[in-house]
């Protein structure tokens, strides 16, 4: 009977102890406020701006840095590494978008935060954009000879 309670006791302590550990703990941003401030008015695109796809990319950069430099001590950190994935997919979400509507603010973000993925994003559109005109000028050659066809077949009857 005394083991019993006894055991109680131990696991209800430990529970409490587990309880308010978990309370004290605080997620720490991945930014310090300061940093984030001096971000936000380097690459802020009017005065009340907080949010803008610059804005944001700038801000992912910093903390991918941040969490790479956390990775680099810390090898077996997974959840570390998960996060920092998920980071870089936004961050490329947001500069392929970025590139999509504005070429010449993506060209100068990219060249402004040094981005080796600007890089390859730019090598992607131009392959794209080389394909496409490769395909018109297929389609644009099949037009004329479909014409030279025509006036061929109309010419002998």
């Amino acid at each position: 009977m005394l083991l019993r309670n006894y055991s109680k006791l131990t696991l209800s302590w430990f529970l409490e102890l587990v309880i308010f550990s978990i309370s004290r703990i605080r997620k720490k941003p991945m930014l310090d406020k300061k940093i984030k401030q001096k971000i936000i008015s380097k690459f802020k695109v009017h005065d009340n701006d907080t949010g803008s796809t610059q804005v944001q990319i700038a801000i992912l950069t910093e903390e991918i840095k941040e969490l790479s430099e956390h990775l680099k001590k810390h090898k077996h950190d997974h959840s570390s590494r998960r996060g920092l994935l998920k980071k870089v997919g936004e961050r490329r979400k947001l500069l392929k978008y970025l590139q999509k509507e504005d070429e010449k603010s993506f060209a100068d973000l990219a060249k402004r935060l040094k981005l080796k993925i600007a890089k390859k994003l730019i090598e992607e559109e131009d392959e794209r954009l080389r394909l496409e005109q490769e395909l018109m000028a297929k389609d644009e050659i099949k037009v004329e000879e479909e014409e030279i066809a025509e006036e061929a077949a109309a010419e002998k009857e």
